[in-house]
């Protein structure tokens, strides 16, 4: 049982207010930000006393920061934990948004809230140092020459999408993902089999991105 599973005083707590204090927030939060939205009405939405909201939340900047844990608690294991891909195959699907995505909910806190030690900042930083840390590692499994590398290079590809998408209203992520594909063919030695077919002339394969 995580910290937040708990009350303040770590009571064990009945999961039905909780359940509805976080679906409130969340529609809260998304649709007219954190500064603006205030716990009278998060309460209201919920449909529960601001007592009851305070025994399962010391506090605002807690149920903030749980908000955003709750988007993604593993870290997007639907792209990173697939073993029906190869890690390339992994590392494109990081970029198979839905064209309805809106503006990371990390970066959008983050970004409001001012505070790089409010927990959510901590949790949001914590969260994009991870995204970073998973595909550098499945850039290694892929081989590339410098893993690192490739990994922050996708992870701020994945970041300017979101931030584009949200700004411009329109899908940025086939464009990003075109530009990864090459990134991550330019980063990965090809196979001899490859070489060979290269050296003869014949075309290399075109990086095909992902919703293109």
């Amino acid at each position: 049982m995580t910290e937040f599973e708990k009350g303040p005083r770590g009571r064990r707590r009945g999961r039905g207010a909780r359940e509805r204090i976080l679906s409130a927030s969340q529609q809260l939060f998304r649709d007219q930000g954190i500064n603006r939205t205030g716990m009278n009405e998060v309460c209201a939405a919920a449909q529960v006393s601001k007592r009851t909201a305070y025994q399962h939340f010391a506090s605002k900047d807690e149920l903030v920061a749980e908000y955003l844990r709750r988007f993604d608690p593993d870290v997007m294991p639907g792209v990173f934990d697939r073993a029906d891909l190869s890690p390339r195959e992994r590392l494109l699907a990081a970029f198979a948004m839905p064209a309805s995505t809106p503006l990371c909910p990390y970066i959008a806190a983050a970004v409001e809230l001012h505070d790089p030690e409010h927990p959510a900042s901590r949790y949001a930083r914590d969260y994009k140092t991870a995204i970073a840390a998973r595909l550098t590692e499945t850039a290694r499994e892929a081989g590339a020459r410098n893993p690192e590398q490739l990994g922050e290079q996708l992870a701020l590809l994945i970041d300017g999408a979101a931030a584009r998408t949200r700004v411009l209203n329109h899908d940025s992520f086939p464009t990003a993902a075109a530009i990864a594909a090459v990134l991550i063919d330019n980063a990965i030695p090809a196979a001899p089999s490859e070489q060979s077919s290269d050296d003869r002339g014949a075309p290399a394969s075109a990086p095909v991105p992902i919703g293109g």
